[in-house]
């Protein structure tokens, strides 16, 4: 991407600065049936398309009445706001080992300003990370915070002197950059000792050991609040449900275990400690729903339990939807999803990427984290077998960064939907057309569209209809369109 592209991107903040609230209508920059003469306020747009990434374009104004015509209502997109949804905690990537490591390794003003394009007002607005709790497979080496070569049930040697060197310095630094970071932390394999197998490549948790890993996480807590950082949420096990073939730090969780561990020994130690951290299960992909409800029709564990982490990988984000229907007061986070490095589309697949976000929100996540934040241009450091890419390339010998196609479909959220936002319910099934729409604490409106055909011929005409108001758009093939209306 050349600079001037990069200088106008970086430049949006200053042309959405903080709205003000409109009301029902005029926050969709039209006016009342009742005031004809005031001035509408204009819909204000942003592209990402072949020639250009998240870029303002000219879209037209409302049209009401009789003027919409009655064709407007025949295959639209019909907005809904009086039908809420989730609220939405934010969006963001992935702090592992490997991404801490790499941006460490930056000049301090390079790191700074990646950082503040990332989580910075004047950037992506980024406000969620996660992070490891130990290696996961994109670290340097595996490690957890007790290697020893015999059992240490009492924790007499837990440290986590590793993350000082270059994690809690990053993480400390983005909180700087944006204080309202939500930070939530995922284990790839307890200490070995704890494990059939007694190695962090692969095998299974040993029931014997519940409480010391209970207490194991509260010391990581404890150890990073110490160090200036706040885990606000932490989940049982990266993808419970695998153990990767020992080809990577990662552990097998029975869901009996997952139960017993929750509400006979976690959920009651971070209380007794008066831990405020959430905890999410599962951290695995949509095919496992059928286990998050069977876990929550325990008591026991359904009370320490605020929500599910979920991964895309396989199955379908309905699945999401199915269980909220069933526990209408468990939260919905989507913790995990990336693109392969050495794809041919990994620069520009962002109409995939989005449309994937559309399914996300629109089956009540309350959150979109990509996997690392960067990495090289090969996927690494990477101490595992997935050729996963960074949201950003770093190059390891010419320093240069490259921005994936799903960094671009993120800034078509992130920028524009804020905090504590609702998502509220579109309807229209329009050919290759995915729509999604929030309304902020501020009272503004915010709607994406995404054309994700590939093929130049397959432009679309698409009509947004409000009450009896139309708003009509042409959205070429291959492009995301962000809306705050």
């Amino acid at each position: 991407m050349d600079m001037t592209s990069r200088r106008t991107f970086l430049k949006l903040a200053a042309m959405i600065a903080p709205a003000t609230s409109f009301g029902s209508l005029a926050a969709w920059g039209i006016t009342s049936d009742t005031d004809p003469g005031k001035a509408t306020i204009p819909v204000r747009a942003w592209r990402t398309s072949d020639k250009a990434r998240c870029e303002p374009i000219d879209v037209p104004t409302w049209r009401s009445g009789a003027s919409a015509g009655s064709g407007a209502r025949s295959g639209a997109i019909q907005l809904h706001p009086e039908q809420p949804c989730q609220e939405l905690l934010g969006f963001g990537a992935a702090l592992t080992d490997a991404s801490c490591y790499l941006l460490q390794q930056m000049p301090a003003p390079a790191r700074g300003a990646l950082l503040k394009e990332c989580f910075g007002a004047d950037g992506l607005r980024m406000s969620i990370a996660r992070t490891t709790i130990g290696s996961s497979d994109y670290s340097r080496d595996p490690y957890t915070y007790d290697d020893t070569a015999q059992p240490d049930p009492d924790l007499t040697h837990f440290s986590i002197e590793h993350d000082r060197q270059y994690i809690l310095p990053v993480l400390r630094e983005t909180q700087q950059v944006n204080p309202e970071v939500f930070y939530f932390s995922s284990p790839w394999s307890p200490p070995a000792w704890m494990k059939a197998g007694d190695s962090l490549l692969g095998g299974s948790m040993r029931s014997r050991y519940f409480a010391p890993y209970a207490e194991y996480f509260v010391k990581f807590l404890q150890g990073y609040a110490a160090d200036g950082v706040h885990i606000r949420a932490v989940t049982i096990q990266n993808e419970i449900d695998t153990d990767q073939g020992g080809r990577m730090p990662q552990c097998m969780w029975g869901q009996e275990y997952e139960i017993q561990f929750v509400k006979e020994f976690l959920g009651p130690v971070l209380q007794k400690n008066s831990l405020d951290t959430k905890i999410w299960i599962l951290d695995h992909n949509y095919n496992l729903w059928g286990r998050v409800a069977d876990e929550f029709e325990d008591p026991g564990l359904s009370k320490y339990v605020d929500g599910v982490a979920w991964h895309g990988y396989y199955g379908s984000p309905a699945a999401m939807t199915r269980v909220h229907n069933m526990f209408p007061l468990k939260n919905a986070y989507w913790t995990e999803g990336g693109s392969d490095v050495t794809a041919p589309d990994y620069t520009t697949d962002w109409a995939k990427w989005s449309s994937t976000f559309a399914g996300i929100l629109t089956n009540c996540a309350r959150c979109i984290v990509s996997w690392n934040l960067v990495l090289d241009e090969h996927g690494k450091p990477n101490i595992g077998p997935f050729s996963c890419g960074g949201l950003l390339t770093l190059h390891s010998q010419t320093h240069q960064l490259t921005r994936s196609g799903m960094y671009w479909a993120l800034a078509h959220y992130s920028k524009f939907m804020q905090r504590g936002a609702q998502v509220f319910a579109t309807t229209g099934d329009l050919p290759e057309i995915d729509h999604i729409a929030v309304q902020n604490p501020d009272g503004s409106r915010v709607l994406v569209l995404t054309n994700r055909s590939q093929e130049q011929s397959h432009d679309r005409h698409v009509q947004c209809v409000l009450q009896d108001k139309t708003l009509e758009l042409q959205l070429p093939a291959n492009t995301i369109t962000t809306l705050i209306l």
